[in-house]
């Protein structure tokens, strides 16, 4: 049993573990590695038998046997590995004792309410390169003509689903509307220049969007024993790419592209 003078202690180290794993699912990172960052952390601050069970929606961890036992749960989840690399960051500077579990737990505070992303005008124009180019990788043919319209497009939908996802709280909407935004904007430019064409300019926009990072991840999860987690992302990396082709097929579809 947690005497009243521990109590203090591990609900800190509770809520730190908590806070990092949280921090990690949100960022991206597979289930083993937000499972092994808190058992480190806990280990490191001197709990013994800390136990954890992390999915993609909720974290649970107890200590001192189970006697003490909390969750926190993830509303949010996107692809930010500068956030899961600087947790893990944290936790190693822990465990080899460059700070201590308050300067540990003010760091992993800071991190929570300043998340690290680039800018939207550099993600926009990432968008617009890699739109451009995995055109080209994936049509196997330098096609210039189509290249910058790859771009364009590719840019146009990323903004739209930034701008959409930050007023809905359905997650594949915004990922619906994107895709729609992009096939329209497509088709509308093909319209305009009827050298272009549209199939080549959408596989290479639409790879902004595509839930790359969700599959490996899901993968991942299966392959390491997480089935509960790699089923849950499988599904919603699934629900994604449906929810993209969706909305370039209704476009085309009423357009008659």
């Amino acid at each position: 049993m947690v005497e009243k003078k521990d109590t203090a202690f591990y609900q800190e180290v509770l809520d730190i573990c908590l806070t990092a794993g949280r921090l990690m699912i949100e960022g991206g990172s597979e289930m083993y590695r937000v499972e092994d960052t808190m058992m480190r952390i806990a280990q490191n601050a001197g709990i013994k038998d800390p136990r954890v069970f992390a999915t993609p929606t909720c974290v649970f961890m107890s200590l001192d046997g189970g006697d003490l036992s909390q969750m926190k749960q993830i509303r949010d989840r996107n692809i930010n590995l500068e956030l899961v690399d600087r947790v893990n960051d944290l936790s190693r500077q822990f465990a080899v004792k460059k700070i201590t579990l308050n300067q540990l737990r003010k760091k992993i505070i800071d991190v929570a309410t300043d998340t690290p992303s680039f800018p939207l005008w550099m993600q926009v124009i990432g968008a617009a390169a890699l739109s451009a180019t995995l055109m080209v990788l994936f049509m196997d043919d330098y096609d210039w003509v189509d290249f910058p319209a790859a771009a364009f497009v590719g840019a146009i939908g990323y903004l739209a689903y930034v701008y959409f996802k930050r007023s809905t709280k359905v997650r594949f909407l915004s990922e619906l509307v994107a895709a729609m935004v992009m096939g329209l904007v497509a088709v509308g430019i093909t319209m305009i220049f009827p050298n272009m064409i549209v199939d080549n300019i959408l596989i290479g926009a639409l790879m902004t969007l595509v839930p790359g990072l969700a599959l490996t991840n899901a993968l991942r999860d299966l392959f390491m024993g997480d089935l509960l987690s790699g089923v849950v992302r499988f599904c919603e990396a699934a629900l994604t790419a449906l929810a993209l082709g969706g909305g370039v097929a209704i476009i085309i579809k009423f357009l008659g592209a």
